[in-house]
């Protein structure tokens, strides 16, 4: 029996794929959590063989808790499930060293023989995804950039931002204009859409 544990916001969606997932005789969902935060606990408690992880939570994107999973229990497999099928949010999942990458459009067949593939130790990748993600380019920003262009793209200013990051409004300043040159884009908010696009945002 493979034991699930399955990290998912949206209650009507996690109650199907509950659902959908224990119709399986092999498979058995032993927890839930709807909160990216709450997956290394819960997961340190009921000690499940694979984690299918929603990219898109509150409290900690799934990508961050995905990492953090695995350095708390390696032995747990991830799976991640998510609307977002962008080369380059794959691209960060794989640097996260998941196990599988399904969107959510997927074929309900198709999610119970990713989890198999997954507890199996083998890896389960949209394949038309990682044609386009190996096709596509690296992320461009340094570490410093991404977190002030995170921050622009939740609304903040720059004096917030730089209050945030303990930098002056200058500095701030200095950041989004090489954001902006680096992405060849029109502007801030276009340089956002370009991130967001890219899967360098979430």
């Amino acid at each position: 029996m493979i034991r699930i544990l399955l990290a998912e916001d949206m209650n009507m969606v996690r109650g199907a794929l509950v659902a959908l997932l224990n119709l399986e005789s092999d498979l058995d969902v032993v927890a839930e959590v709807e909160r990216g935060d709450e997956i290394v606990d819960t997961a340190l408690k009921c000690r499940p063989d694979v984690a299918i992880i929603d990219i898109d939570l509150p409290g900690l994107d799934g990508l961050t808790a995905a990492a953090r999973l695995r350095e708390r229990l390696p032995e747990c497999r991830t799976l991640i499930l998510t609307s977002l099928g962008r080369p380059g949010t794959l691209r960060r999942a794989l640097s996260a060293q998941v196990s599988g990458y399904l969107l959510k459009d997927a074929p309900p067949k198709q999610l119970a023989e990713a989890v198999r593939r997954v507890a199996a130790g083998q890896r389960a990748i949209d394949p038309q995804l990682a044609v386009a993600a190996w096709g596509g380019t690296e992320n461009p920003l340094t570490e410093r950039e991404n977190e002030v262009l995170k921050l622009a793209a939740e609304g903040a200013e720059a004096p917030e931002i730089a209050r945030l990051l303990h930098l002056t409004t200058g500095t701030v300043r200095n950041y989004l204009t090489a954001v902006v040159a680096k992405l060849n884009a029109r502007n801030r908010v276009d340089a956002i859409r370009i991130a967001r696009e890219s899967g360098w945002l979430l």
